[in-house]
């Protein structure tokens, strides 16, 4: 059964002419039909890139690919009407199926306050409810942060505050979206799907130290769960820190497939049933 990677960072497989389509090729060998190329690219100068990549990739050996457009919490401060233009004119092409991946990130010390992310996620969120859009989600607390930064963002919790944005100005629209890369608590699991989330899980399920994330893929609903690589990072085990790739995401559908107590063919097609009822352009 056919997998598909909900999130991989394609424009970063540059280092030589034809490595994009190595990666690629090698996928599709791996039975992945789909991937979803993420548009967050260097910041928002840089967000077509993924959609120039589903627009002109194409051919037998190869995996059909999607693109999402989206300023990332880093890049909050690069937000201006101008950037959240280009982002509407983006979201207008078919092969753009999703927003993202935007959100709130308290982790690093150089990222732009709280109130200028929050304005930026806010701001994109309009964008793609008057695009009609699911969104991609980015969440990273501070709790594991620098001291440098804990004091920067203090008692702020992202998870808290990203959640409350979303119920005033997300849930209304009921056009769901991903919590990529999900790596929180059971409950923060739990709200996220009644917000009308689905949760993707990445390499990360596979580490010695990430049980609370495999304990959230058990309980998850089955109709809600996806798979991605985050690649090029996050490699799943046995291929820790080595450079990821689509083709990878193998190895964390069957780790999932493990934990929930189904076979790797069950686990491929439910993940590709769920991608494709959150993404209908993509079925």
């Amino acid at each position: 059964m056919p997998l598909i990677d909900s999130h991989a960072h394609l424009d970063f497989y540059t280092e030589t002419s034809t490595e994009r389509t190595e990666v690629l090729r090698r996928a599709y060998a791996a039975g992945v039909e789909t991937v979803l190329a993420i548009g967050i690219g260097e910041g928002p100068s840089q967000m077509h890139l993924a959609l120039d990549i589903a627009n002109s990739s194409s051919g037998s050996d190869l995996p059909r690919i999607f693109a999402s457009a989206g300023i990332h919490p880093e890049q909050a401060h690069n937000a201006s009407p101008e950037a959240l233009d280009r982002l509407a004119v983006l979201a207008s092409d078919p092969k753009c199926i999703a927003i993202g991946e935007i959100g709130l990130d308290y982790y690093h010390l150089e990222n732009p306050d709280i109130p200028t992310q929050q304005q930026a996620f806010v701001a994109q969120m309009k964008v793609a409810a008057a695009a009609r859009k699911p969104i991609l989600i980015h969440c990273r607390t501070s709790e594991l942060a620098t001291p440098q930064a804990k004091e920067k963002y203090g008692t702020a919790d992202a998870w808290e505050d990203l959640l409350a944005l979303i119920q005033e100005h997300w849930t209304p629209h009921h056009l769901g979206g991903i919590m990529h890369c999900f790596s929180g608590s059971v409950e923060q699991a739990q709200r996220s799907v009644a917000a009308g989330f689905h949760l993707s899980f990445a390499g990360n399920l596979t580490y010695p130290k990430a049980q609370s994330i495999r304990d959230a893929a058990v309980a998850a609903p089955s109709d809600r769960i996806l798979i991605e690589t985050d690649c090029p990072f996050l490699a799943p085990i046995p291929h820790r820190g080595q450079r990821n790739e689509p083709a990878l995401v193998a190895y964390t559908a069957a780790a999932l497939a493990t934990l929930r107590g189904i076979s790797p063919e069950e686990l491929a097609a439910l993940t590709t049933a769920n991608f494709r009822n959150l993404f209908p352009a993509a079925r």
